[in-house]
């Protein structure tokens, strides 16, 4: 994956929406607006709001635990009102077809995370958009509520927020953390950089998907799956992550070597983000359920509480 700057994020982050009139104006309003570079943000980001269900935020601020709406107006009045219904219930129902799709997504862990809106068309009509000073007004104050959350966070967290954005992607912030949370939305581009977390060294990334750590003591593997049908394996996941169902394709493949000890999974999920690179986030720590698992199927639940979404570092290096 080649090097991105932050300045190169942000602009190819707008040109995603170029051709959405009413999104640009919104978008870039609210980012010239509230001036800041040390708050993250990410236009048409998949989040996960609820279970298994999956929402297309059209911006959304990370740091701040916040995503924004912007409802269009639309031409046929019947599509809108049922789009609006959905957008309403925070959910994006999709075909199987395009949920195969969209779980090759990065997505972001917003359980706890707060929605706002903002409406630009004519409330009685569909097809008609607001008078624009109402929208600008709308749109300020939006942002004096984004500049009120920051404070509220950095008191909370007694620390400032900063958009470190070349440190996005590097494991030693985490090192030095000395723990990853699945509610920090870990992730990394390559593979070396999940294992070094654990006392990997090389300045290679391995080819396998599958790692052992080197302490025994916590009988812990690095697991690194595609969570999508391919080729080779059926993976997904489910139960708002607790559990993924591994399942083998090719018949000359087998789950696991028979004289090999059932290790627990640390799991770094394959994904493409915004951008259609492919990273690896951080899903947590699984155990394999051999009561519910057959020989080409394999149930792995994560452990319950903090033990299955933090990982304290300090155990493996």
């Amino acid at each position: 994956m080649a090097k991105m700057s932050k300045e190169e994020y942000i602009l190819r982050s707008l040109s995603k929406i170029r051709l959405k009139k009413w999104e640009l104006f919104v978008i870039t309003r609210i980012l010239h607006k509230l001036d800041d570079p040390d708050i993250e943000f990410v236009c048409q980001q998949y989040i996960n709001i609820k279970g298994d269900n999956h929402h297309l935020a059209d911006l959304c601020f990370p740091s701040l635990k916040l995503y924004y709406e912007i409802d269009e107006a639309q031409h046929d009045e019947e599509e809108h009102k049922e789009k609006d219904k959905k957008r309403t219930e925070k959910i994006l129902k999709v075909s199987k077809e395009y949920e195969n799709k969209l779980k090759q997504r990065e997505t972001l862990e917003a359980l706890d995370w707060k929605m706002e809106r903002i409406r630009v068309h004519d409330k009685s009509r569909y097809d008609k958009n607001r008078d624009i000073n109402e929208v600008i007004d709308e749109i300020d104050q939006f942002v004096e509520r984004i500049k009120g959350r920051k404070k509220e966070f950095e008191k909370k967290l007694n620390k400032k927020i900063v958009w470190d954005f070349e440190k996005k992607y590097d494991p030693q912030r985490y090192i030095e953390q000395g723990f990853i949370n699945v509610d920090d939305n870990v992730v990394f581009k390559y593979i070396k950089d999940c294992l070094k977390l654990f006392g990997y060294t090389s300045d290679f990334s391995p080819q396998s998907g599958w790692w052992e750590v080197g302490t025994r003591k916590l009988n812990h593997a690095v697991w690194l799956p595609k969570l999508y049908i391919n080729k080779n394996w059926q993976n997904t996941i489910e139960d708002n992550g607790e559990t993924i169902i591994e399942i083998v394709k090719k018949e000359d493949y087998h789950l696991r070597d028979p004289n090999k000890p059932i290790r627990d999974r640390i799991v770094f999920a394959h994904y493409k983000n915004i951008f259609g690179h492919t990273v690896y986030k951080f899903y947590g720590l699984y155990k394999t359920d051999m009561g519910a698992s057959t020989e080409r199927k394999h149930i792995h639940r994560r452990y319950k509480g903090e033990k299955g979404k933090k990982i304290n570092l300090n155990n493996y290096i």
